[in-house]
């Protein structure tokens, strides 16, 4: 049966509903309905109607004073079964305590795409800065995780002369600029591997800082830590739907 012009216009409403919500990805932004608009790519009326059917569903929250929007904790409640499956309650306590250990925010990142993207990070009681936050997501060339996860999983077999370079080390390292920072002193990442219980990679551990700190001292220093606490991850996460024992 053709589909109607009704099970058409369902089915936009949809996928403009998804697209609006995926304007949100980052760092829990608020954006106003002309933001959404122009983000989206679509009429300021028709992201205002769609933003508060958003609203009633719980996955959008208005704020009563500036209007505008945010995340609503009705998204979380439909993430939580997803973080479960993939071992991330199990996961948390161990990326905590590195932090806590190594006084830096740990991350775990996982392919996502040609992108590595962040599912789960760890802040240390001290020495808490916002730029030890990684970005959502980021191009795997043009990161320390994404470079694990390329070396270790085989999707980056053409660019052998760099990866090579990251096996035998066993870990990632990456240098860029932080725009927020009011200096020159640019962000390094490091992050090792980590592997399922079939040896395949599953994701990668990251911690990054300002080079000023995180220098290759450091970096020996955390490094027998990150790669423990990786192996001990590695028993918790999931693997193509199979628990990892």
């Amino acid at each position: 049966m053709a589909p109607t012009d009704q099970t058409r216009t369902g089915s936009q409403a949809v996928e403009r509903a998804i697209h609006l919500l995926n304007c949100f990805e980052g760092d829990d932004p608020e954006l106003s309905v002309s933001e959404l608009a122009k983000l989206a790519g679509v009429p300021v009326s028709t992201a205002h109607r769609l933003a508060q059917a958003l609203v009633r569903g719980r996955l959008l929250e208005q704020d009563p004073l500036t209007d505008r929007y945010r995340v609503g904790h009705g998204l979380a409640t439909l993430a939580r079964p997803a973080l479960t499956r993939l071992g991330l309650d199990s996961a948390a306590p161990h990326l905590y305590a590195l932090a806590a250990g190594i006084k830096i925010t740990t991350s775990l990142s996982v392919l996502d795409d040609d992108a590595a993207l962040t599912v789960f990070q760890a802040r240390p009681p001290v020495h808490f800065c916002a730029h030890q936050v990684p970005r959502q997501r980021r191009h795997l060339r043009q990161s320390a995780p994404g470079q694990a996860l390329l070396a270790w999983s085989g999707a980056g077999d053409g660019l052998r002369t760099d990866l090579d370079v990251v096996r035998r080390k066993g870990f990632a390292s990456e240098e860029f600029e932080f725009a927020e920072l009011e200096d020159d002193d640019p962000i390094r990442s490091v992050a090792v591997p980590v592997f399922d219980r079939d040896r395949k990679v599953w994701g990668a551990l990251g911690v990054q800082a300002r080079c000023a700190r995180l220098d290759d001292a450091l970096v020996r220093d955390i490094l027998p830590a990150m790669r423990q606490v990786a192996t001990r991850i590695g028993t918790v996460v999931r693997q193509s739907g199979c628990p990892a024992t």
